[in-house]
């Protein structure tokens, strides 16, 4: 799909999604980690990265190429999930007990869990910790994501969440807070090491 936008525009754009391709080449795995954490199952981490992309290749004209790439698709990719955790609300949600889309009496769903680098992923943060992340604030859980995962500077995380350093030290804060505190209420025998270290 995004390439075929490219084959409709002139040769200058043709140019750019080569650019985008091999950008996103180099980055793939670290944005589908970042979107696994962000999100907390394979499915929605897909699909967050497929927005992200969309979305990514609309604006690449925007993107300013002396700054790191990572950065600027992590901005679109926190502000594509916040946007997506607004929308649940609103969305229609249907019970697996009812008649598939064509009258069969079950629904079909793809194996996400197929693919071995996702089951990695998916193993490399274990459930508790995941299901912390999970029942964090959406803003929290992005500015320790990407600070304390990522590794990125205040000012990276401040510029991709665009607000203020001091708002992303308060985020991270409290953030931390909130992870430690689900993760002493539900293992404390396992985390209390680590809690302290939060």
């Amino acid at each position: 799909m995004i390439f075929s936008v490219a084959r409709e525009n002139p040769a200058h754009m043709v140019a750019d999604a080569h650019l985008f391709e091999e950008l996103i080449r180099k980055t793939y795995k670290q944005a589908y980690g970042l979107a696994f954490r962000l999100t907390g199952n394979a499915a929605e981490a897909e699909d967050l990265v497929q927005e992200s992309l969309i979305r990514a290749f609309r604006f690449f004209n925007r993107y300013d190429q002396s700054l790191p790439f990572t950065s600027w698709l992590y901005r679109i990719m926190t502000n594509a999930h916040i946007d997506s955790v607004r929308r649940k609300g609103r969305l229609k949600v249907t019970s697996l007990e009812q008649s598939g889309s064509e009258g069969t009496a079950t629904w079909d769903f793809p194996d996400f869990d197929a693919a071995p680098d996702k089951m990695m992923m998916e193993r490399s943060l274990n459930e508790p910790v995941q299901n912390a992340l999970g029942a964090m604030n959406a803003e929290f859980r992005t500015a320790v994501l990407l600070a304390d995962v990522e590794g990125m500077a205040y000012e990276e995380i401040a510029e991709i969440m665009k607000t203020s350093v001091g708002t992303v030290r308060s985020r991270i804060h409290r953030g931390r807070k909130q992870l430690r505190r689900h993760l002493m209420n539900q293992t404390p025998s396992t985390y209390r090491s680590y809690c302290d270290e939060l």
